[in-house]
C-alpha cells in the first residue's frame, strides 16, 4: 500500500478549517509573547526519528506475542510500512536495522526501496543477546564480556559484520547493547567482565570507518538480575572514553531504575560531548517499553528541555541519533509508532517554547517558584497546532492516526499480506 500526496491533500481538506482556527489562536498568543512561530514550526518539520526494523510487527513479552495481521514478512515490506508512517507524518525519515534479524539479501534493491519512500539508514544495531540458529558459539554466559575467548571473538566479528552491512547501506553508526551480566553472586568477576568488555569494544571501534560513531547503550538489569556489565551511564561513559572520541553513550528512557533523574544524565553527557543517541519509550515499573509519553509525559518534556538546551549550547556534542524503541504488545504496531512520534514532537515543541533567558534569570536569582512556572507554562501549552502546521507544510497528514484509520491502512495490509504473516524481531 502506498499513500500518495494527493490522497493526503484530499484528507487534509476535511480537517483544514478546524486546524486553521486552532493554529491562528495559538499563533497570535505566542507571537504576542515574542515567540517566532515560524522558526518553531520549521524545527518541528525538520525533526526526524528513526524507526527500528523490528517494530513493524507485533510486539511481545517473554510470555507471549499476539499477531495483528498484515505484518511485514520481509525487509522490503518493513520499509514499505515505515514509508507509510513517513508519508503520514514526515517525521520518520530513517530506518534503524537490527542484524541478523534484517540482513539485506540485495543491498542495491533495499537502498532503492528505501529511497523510494524518502528514507535513509540510521544507526545499525547488533544482536549478541541471543543465540541464532546454527551459531558456532553461545552467548549464554556473555558475549563481549565472556570468559570464553571464542564467544568474545564471535561477538566481536558479528559487530564487524554489522558494520560492513551498514557501510554498504550508507549508515554511519553502530549501536551496541549488551545483555551481558550475572544472575547470581559469584557467577563472574566484575573486573574481569568489565575488562573483557572494554577490550572487545575497542576492537569493534578499531574496525569502524573513520566517519562512523559507536553508541554504547546501558541497562541496570534484565535479562541478568544480579548484575549487568554495562549497568549505568557512568560505565557507558567510561567505556566510550576508553574507545575514543567517536564513541558515545546512548540513553534509552526505559533503561533506568525507578525515579532516576534522566534529564540530569542527559545534561551531563551533553556537557561532556558524549551523548550520541537516544531511544524513546515509556515505563511504569521498569524497562516496560511502552508507547512514548503514555505514562510520564512531563518527564519526557523535562528531558527534551535539556536536549534542546544542549543542542543550542553544547557544540562539543554531536547532533543525537533519535530512535523509537517501544514494544506495543496489544496495539496495532503502526498506530503505536504514530502515537510515539506525536508524543516526541509534542515534548520537543513544548521544550522549544521554554523562555531560556527568563529561566536563566530566575535560576541566577534563586527564584524557584518563577523557574517552575516558566517550565510548566511551556508544558501546559497545547502545541498540537504547531505539529499540524509542520505536517501541513511538509505535505503530511494533519492528523496521522485519524488518516490511518480513515484510509483503512491495516485492513489493506491484511488484504495484501494475509493474517498469518509474522515479522522478524522481538
Amino acid at each position: 500500500m502506498v499513500i500518495g500526496k494527493d490522497i493526503i491533500e484530499q484528507y487534509n481538506k476535511l480537517e483544514i478549517e478546524n486546524f486553521t482556527t486552532d493554529f491562528d489562536f495559538l499563533q497570535n498568543k505566542l507571537t504576542k509573547s515574542g515567540t517566532s512561530v515560524t522558526e518553531i514550526v520549521n524545527k518541528i518539520a525538520d525533526f526526524q526519528v528513526a524507526i527500528p526494523s523490528w517494530a513493524l510487527g507485533a510486539g511481545g513479552t517473554r510470555f507471549g506475542r499476539f499477531s495483528y495481521g498484515g505484518e511485514p514478512a520481509t525487509l522490503e515490506q518493513k520499509l514499505d510500512d515505515v514509508g507509510l508512517i513517513h508519508a503520514l507524518t514526515h517525521s520518520a525519515g530513517a530506518v534503524s536495522l537490527h542484524i541478523p534479524w534484517d540482513v539485506p539479501s540485495d543491498v542495491k534493491a533495499i537502498k532503492e526501496k528505501a529511497a523510494s519512500h524518502g528514507l535513509v539508514f540510521d544507526a545499525m544495531n547488533s544482536n549478541t543477546f541471543q543465540d541464532q540458529t546454527g551459531a558456532e558459539h553461545s552467548y549464554k554466559f556473555g558475549s563481549l564480556n565472556a570468559v570464553n575467548e571464542d564467544s568474545r571473538a564471535y561477538a566481536v566479528e558479528h559487530n564487524k559484520e554489522v558494520i560492513r552491512i551498514g557501510k554498504e547501506l550508507g549508515s554511519k553508526s553502530l549501536t551496541v547493547w549488551l545483555a551481558d551480566g550475572a544472575s547470581f553472586p559469584g557467577q563472574l568477576n566484575f573486573q574481569t567482565a568489565l575488562s573483557n568488555t572494554e577490550k572487545s569494544l575497542k576492537e569493534i571501534y578499531a574496525g569502524m570507518p573513520e566517519d562512523w560513531k559507536l553508541f554504547i547503550e546501558y541497562k541496570p538489569y534484565e535479562p541478568n538480575f544480579y548484575s549487568t556489565t554495562i549497568q549505568d551511564w557512568g560505565t557507558s561513559f567510561m567505556l566510550a572514553n576508553a574507545c575514543g572520541e567517536r564513541a558515545y553513550t546512548l540513553v534509552d528512557l526505559g533503561h533506568h531504575l525507578p525515579n532516576t533523574n534522566i534529564e540530569q544524565i542527559v545534561a551531563t553527557l551533553m556537557y561532556k560531548g558524549k551523548l550520541g543517541g537516544f531511544h524513546f519509550n515509556d515505563s511504569k515499573y521498569g524497562d516496560d517499553d511502552l508507547t512514548v509519553g503514555s505514562i510520564k509525559p512531563y518527564a519526557l518534556f523535562l528531558i527534551f528541555n535539556e536536549l534542546v538546551y544542549g543542542m543550542e549550547n553544547n557544540p562539543q556534542n554531536p547532533y543525537p541519533a533519535w530512535m523509537i524503541d517501544a514494544s506495543h504488545n496489544i496495539k496495532d504496531p503502526l498506530e503505536d509508532l504514530l502515537q510515539s512520534l506525536e508524543a516526541i514532537l509534542i515534548a520537543y515543541a513544548q521544550a522549544l517554547l521554554v523562555d531560556q533567558k527568563a529561566l536563566k534569570t530566575a535560576q541566577l536569582s534563586n527564584d524557584v517558584v518563577g523557574a517552575q512556572d516558566i517550565l510548566q507554562n511551556a508544558y501546559r501549552t497545547d502545541v498540537r497546532p504547531l505539529l499540524r502546521a509542520a505536517r501541513l507544510q511538509a505535505g503530511a497528514a494533519l492528523d496521522p492516526i485519524a488518516a490511518y484509520r480513515n484510509l483503512r491502512v491495516r485492513e489493506n495490509l491484511i488484504s495484501e499480506r494475509g493474517l498469518e504473516t509474522k515479522a522478524t524481531g522481538l
